[in-house]
């Protein structure tokens, strides 16, 4: 604190301290503070100057206090703004092109200088990163040729046997044999779409849509049918019925739990009338959960599979965005079509690779999973929660946040005077990466006024920083 120390009260600068590691994100809401002796043997003050320091952090609105139990740090009121509108894309099917936007948005991606609030992957430390290589390591002794064999399809057996038991967490019960492991969700979604449609078919998609799924419509000579979504409960499901009624579709391809970007979670009732209404229809669907996991409610969303009774449903997921995103480890569970995707799989890349799913399959086995997801659900609903705060606090007036229910990521829509590319440019200078809304639709002008955040790194004073400067950078475009 410098000069400024000398002229704080003792009690002032203990409780600075404390207001300063709540500010960095260190204390989290709800945390308990230390004992009031802890804190006076930690400081080396007097016991009085403590409780004076705690009743300074109370008066503020830092802390709390609760009778026989502490001192916590309390749960702010965050600043609430309204939430984005339901989307209103074009009515027509469109042609893809969105892969040289994103290749230069991932360029930036890739410098560590940059502070990235663009990319969708969670902080390395929040994963448990040194068990993942001691199960490695132990598979490396123990087996020296496992890593160097091939696994062709259906895959990893032993990881497809934990995925069944896994599934009756997510509403159904389904056998080992009903996966493929794939290199990560992305592969998967790739073989369902071959798997169900051909070059030149249409396949409905929500709008906005991440945009590696558009990049794999683009890649496979697809055209893309945007159908409205709501910011609170995902796609609209009257347009989706409007739009098939008019065209052709190949497949619907959606993400129910905490979609990407908007964050929206389908409720229950509409995943089952999703899943009648393609059904009577033999429209597949293609069902992208690999933000099921990352749920901050108590219960975790049911799939649309598990309301699957004719293998309809082609369940897409991976532990990229709960484990360990560079293991690339994904599966599918593609309903009647698992023979093809099979096949597909097998002329492509021959085999997944083979260390990695064992080494996931080992750590689900043994436990800590679901711990481990316990303590990382806490983590990205926090900062979101600061994330959110934070665009209330210093974006400019007239901006709307969503209200994601799960994963890590966060929907702005901006002022319309707000160019999300001009702000994503100038950023950049700055330093910050982020996701601008075009990169979300096939059609160019889309989503201009909007962008993506993440909030997969832990609160810290470069991420505040950058969010101030990002949002003086808005409020300069209106």
């Amino acid at each position: 604190m410098g000069a400024l120390a000398h002229r704080l009260k003792l009690y002032e600068q203990v409780a600075d301290r404390l207001k300063d590691a709540i500010d960095a994100g260190t204390l989290r809401a709800g945390d308990r503070l230390p004992s009031v002796r802890q804190l006076s043997l930690r400081e080396r003050v007097s016991i009085s100057t403590v409780l004076q320091a705690y009743l300074h952090l109370e008066s503020m609105g830092l802390i709390e206090t609760r009778p026989q139990s502490g001192h916590y740090v309390r749960r702010r009121e965050r600043l609430r703004l309204a939430e984005p509108q339901v989307s209103r894309p074009a009515p027509a099917s469109t042609p893809v092109s969105v892969n040289a936007l994103v290749s230069r948005i991932y360029q930036a991606m890739r410098d560590p200088r940059i502070v990235q609030l663009g990319g969708a992957w969670p902080s390395p430390e929040l994963m448990p990163t040194r068990r993942l290589f001691r199960e490695l390591n132990a598979l490396t002794r123990e087996n020296q040729e496992a890593g160097l064999l091939y696994d062709p399809p259906p895959g990893c057996a032993e990881l497809r046997q934990q995925l069944a038991r896994r599934s009756l967490d997510w509403g159904g019960a389904m056998s080992a044999d009903d996966f493929v492991v794939t290199v990560g969700a992305s592969e998967a979604i790739h073989l369902c779409l071959l798997a169900v449609a051909r070059p030149g078919d249409t396949i409905a998609i929500e709008s906005p849509a991440y945009y590696g799924t558009l990049q794999a419509i683009e890649s496979l000579g697809l055209r893309a049918l945007e159908i409205p979504c709501s910011p609170r409960h995902g796609m609209e499901l009257d347009a989706l019925e409007a739009a098939l009624e008019r065209r052709r579709v190949a497949a619907v391809l959606v993400v129910p739990s905490f979609s990407n970007p908007v964050g929206s979670c389908m409720p229950e009732a509409r995943r089952r009338q999703l899943v009648a209404m393609l059904d009577a229809r033999g429209v597949p669907l293609i069902e992208d959960d690999i933000y099921g996991d990352l749920h901050f409610e108590p219960e975790r969303p049911r799939t649309c599979k598990s309301f699957d009774t004719t293998g309809n449903v082609l369940l897409c997921g991976s532990f990229s965005k709960t484990l360990a995103p560079g293991f690339r480890v994904g599966y599918t569970a593609p309903g009647r079509w698992r023979e093809r995707v099979e096949l597909l799989k097998f002329s492509h890349t021959v085999a997944t690779p083979t260390l990695p799913p064992l080494a996931i399959a080992r750590f689900l086995e043994e436990g800590g999973y679901d711990r481990h997801l316990r303590a990382l659900r806490r983590a990205l609903a926090s900062q979101v929660e600061r994330m959110a705060e934070a665009v209330a606090e210093h974006f400019p007036e007239g901006t709307r946040v969503a209200r994601p229910s799960g994963s890590s990521l966060l929907w702005v829509e901006l002022p319309s005077q707000v160019d999300s590319l001009v702000l994503h440019a100038r950023a950049l200078e700055a330093g910050i990466s982020i996701a601008p809304g075009p990169i979300f639709s096939p059609r160019p002008d889309s989503y201009r006024h909007c962008i993506r955040l993440s909030c997969g790194h832990p609160w810290a004073p470069r991420i505040d920083a950058a969010m101030r400067t990002l949002g003086c950078l808005a409020r300069n475009l209106v």
